[in-house]
């Protein structure tokens, strides 16, 4: 159900709803002049599938107020076909389960754009919590004023993330994303000013939370309140936060004037050596890698292969001198099954150009140099 998305795909803004069967309705009655004027709040809601989102969420519809999540998606690890964490969850069991309607949005190039420069600095790796907190409220809002909605809601909890749920950091965000007061936090709204839509009744502030720090407990406590049984453990599925995809992302910021989704698709894939400021070589570690590695070949770029033997599939990409391909090809030779031998044939295959170097396997200590 959760295959990858096509980057044409995923630049469309927003796919069709999944309609789930609502489990509270409210009981129908005549339309009268009354009825009418009454309208039914109606939320938006930015919902990872997580635990907090999700309570956020259970929290509204428990006051008879509708929500509309939206699941966010990126090209860095936060999309529907992961299954790492919260960040890419499947919405859509607990949505058909509570009832609530999930849209999904890519945020594509603005979220790249906010990766290359981030306004508001990055966290202990590449991630850039707070742009993406303002990209996501703002992509919300946009949504809310499409569909006429009242307010928006996230599952912030005060003081559980270092960068991003820190109180001035959520002032902050809502002074620069300018909602006008229509932003509410659920699970921490009682340490904070009460929204408009508290303030106009839409909401009663005394069935909100004042939770926070990073313990779980009066979450899980919540969760059993509403029946959630099963929902994923608070790890960050952003890849933005992991110390390897991180190096190789500065690697490639450093060496690019602008990078594509092809990079960063490809940023994920296997073993990665940066050989030379002109090139960067890399190779599969497994079958499943060699597959994927194959799908970029084309023209421009060196293929490389022990083809004597079991061998991974190696991708060198850009310009290099003969010394660089040398210890490319050496480097393939190091992770073949005849690694042990004194020396290794390895073809490079260019744009329909073939040749073949006899090569040493690379020792170790040259490899820790230049891996990625």
């Amino acid at each position: 159900m959760w295959g990858h998305m096509s980057d044409e795909t995923a630049e469309k803004a927003i796919t069709s709803p999944v309609t789930a069967e609502t489990k509270s309705p409210v009981e129908s009655e005549p339309v009268t002049q009354k009825a009418k004027a009454k309208k039914r709040p109606h939320a938006i809601a930015l919902f990872s599938g997580g635990l907090d989102s999700a309570l956020a969420i259970l929290l509204l519809l428990k006051q008879d107020i509708e929500v509309t999540a939206l699941t966010f998606m990126t090209h860095f690890g936060c999309d529907a076909s992961s299954d790492r964490s919260s960040c890419g969850s499947n919405p859509y069991p607990m949505a058909d389960k509570f009832g609530f309607n999930v849209k999904l949005m890519h945020l594509g190039q603005k979220f790249v754009d906010i990766v290359v420069d981030p306004k508001h600095g990055r966290g202990k790796h590449m991630n850039v919590c707070i742009d993406c907190r303002m990209l996501m409220i703002n992509e919300a809002a946009r949504c809310m004023r499409m569909m006429n909605a009242d307010f928006l809601v996230t599952g912030e909890v005060m003081g559980q993330r270092p960068m991003s749920q820190r109180k001035p950091i959520m002032e902050l965000v809502d002074k620069e994303t300018d909602l006008g007061g229509r932003l509410l936090r659920p699970l921490s709204a009682k340490l904070l000013p009460p929204t408009l839509p508290e303030q106009m009744g839409m909401v009663d502030r005394e069935q909100l939370e004042g939770i926070s720090g990073r313990s779980r407990k009066r979450q899980m406590e919540l969760a059993k309140e509403f029946g959630l049984d099963e929902y994923p453990t608070p790890a960050s599925g952003c890849l933005l936060t992991d110390a390897n995809y991180s190096r190789r992302l500065r690697d490639l910021l450093a060496h690019s004037g602008t990078i594509n989704f092809t990079d960063l698709n490809l940023l994920r894939l296997g073993r990665q050596f940066r050989i030379s400021p002109e090139c960067k070589l890399l190779l599969g570690r497994d079958e499943n890698d060699n597959k994927a590695l194959m799908q970029y070949r084309n023209k421009e770029v060196y293929v490389l292969e022990a083809r004597e033997t079991s061998t991974p599939f190696g991708l060198l990409y850009g310009s290099p001198s003969e010394e660089d391909l040398r210890f490319a090809a050496s480097t393939v030779a190091r992770y073949c099954d005849q690694r042990d031998l004194p020396e290794v044939n390895v073809t490079i295959v260019r744009d329909g150009v073939e040749r073949v170097l006899r090569v040493a396997p690379a020792n170790e200590d040259a490899l820790s140099k230049v891996r990625l």
